[in-house]
């Protein structure tokens, strides 16, 4: 059905560029490459999970640069291994003790609260130590490459967007219903198993829910893509985390400078942060990124963006948005807010199209 719907999705795979943007994705899908999470259930970890947190983060750096041996090694004689019997300590359960410790002093995002959360002291983002999935379907609305992509919507985010989409979901932190760890992976082989190409943690935010999320990948055992559709205001600490389980990243990059990001979405030093995480994404998997274009923020938004992309992640996948509509504060804020309070224009939409062009970047707007 979902080849009916979006006949572009089987297309866009005879585009050689795409095929070489998403290599390792499109082998994962045709099971010639094993999904980053499962490998790390074969490297085995060998201190004690209950020593001190500063041990704790010099083990993962090691067995962070002894993975990326294992996954070269692996790749490169187009091996699929399966996991180790009896590996009671690996390298994911390091990375799932690591995020219970940022989770007593909160900085899974950049706004370091320091909320403990384990003790349902809320955080910023008004959660507590349980996730809440709001919805999980296979989604045939994403990048075509992507489609059928089983999301997984999470409750809240770490972002305050006052023209946010999907407010419903992103400020109400008890929309949905609970779901463990064990729950998301039930979810997750499900989706797999209707076919989905891909398991897409998005929201909301996935960030607040780092913790659920790598846990619910002890119960996974399908070779299928993890994917992190994210706003990517992470710590540097969830980075780290991060990019040894995850193959595809699905970031937001919405601001080109720090200014429009506090004012637009709360967020203090936006650009140094997500631009520093873009980098760690690029260096460590495969990146299709994804730019709404907002009225009157071509200049100081897109054309910086745009720059900055061609110069530092040439390989990456570009997805130029034109969707944006004045929802949520906006609607009801128009004085306020008024350089964004319209829909993007046609001309502004040529002008980042002509301007990623110029810069060679290769670049598709959503279907």
């Amino acid at each position: 059905m979902w080849r009916l719907v979006r006949p572009d999705a089987k297309r866009a795979w005879s585009d050689p560029e795409v095929v070489r943007r998403l290599f390792r994705y499109r082998k994962i899908i045709d099971q010639e490459r094993t999904a980053k999470y499962l490998l790390a259930k074969t490297l085995e970890c060998d201190i004690p999970l209950d020593s001190s947190s500063e041990e704790l983060w010099n083990v993962h750096k090691e067995d962070s640069q002894r993975f990326t041996q294992l996954l070269e090694r692996v790749d490169s004689n187009d091996e699929v291994p399966g996991p180790v019997p009896g590996l009671e300590r690996n390298f994911l359960n390091l990375k799932i003790e690591l995020a219970q410790r940022i989770l007593a002093d909160c900085h899974f995002c950049e706004r370091r609260c320091g909320a403990d959360r384990t003790h349902d002291e809320l955080g910023w983002c008004k959660l507590g130590s349980t996730s809440r999935v709001s919805s999980a379907f296979l989604h045939t609305g994403e990048e075509a490459p992507l489609v059928p992509s089983g999301t997984i919507f999470f409750s809240s985010c770490c972002f305050g967007c006052v023209f946010c989409q999907n407010n419903d979901i992103s400020t109400n932190p008890n929309s949905g219903r609970v779901v463990g760890p064990e729950g998301i992976a039930t979810i997750a082989e499900g989706l797999f198993r209707d076919g989905a190409l891909n398991i897409n943690y998005v929201g909301g935010d996935p960030i607040p829910n780092t913790h659920t999320i790598l846990a619910s990948q002890v119960h996974q055992t399908s070779n299928v893509t993890q994917l992190w559709n994210s706003n990517l205001y992470c710590s540097e600490e969830t980075m780290q985390l991060l990019f040894d389980v995850f193959d595809v990243w699905l970031p937001d990059f919405k601001y080109g400078n720090n200014e429009c990001a506090e004012r637009l979405s709360g967020v203090k030093n936006y650009f140094d942060v997500v631009s520093r995480n873009h980098l760690i994404a690029y260096d460590s998997g495969e990146v299709i990124i994804r730019h709404l274009v907002m009225p009157n923020h071509v200049e100081c938004c897109t054309i910086p963006i745009l720059k900055w992309v061609s110069e530092n992640m040439p390989d990456c996948m570009v997805n130029i948005m034109g969707q944006y509509r004045p929802e949520h504060r906006v609607r009801h804020e128009k004085e306020r807010f008024s350089d964004i309070a319209r829909p993007v224009t046609s001309q502004e939409m040529e002008i980042a199209s002509n301007t990623a062009d110029e810069l060679g970047i290769y670049w598709r707007p959503v279907s």
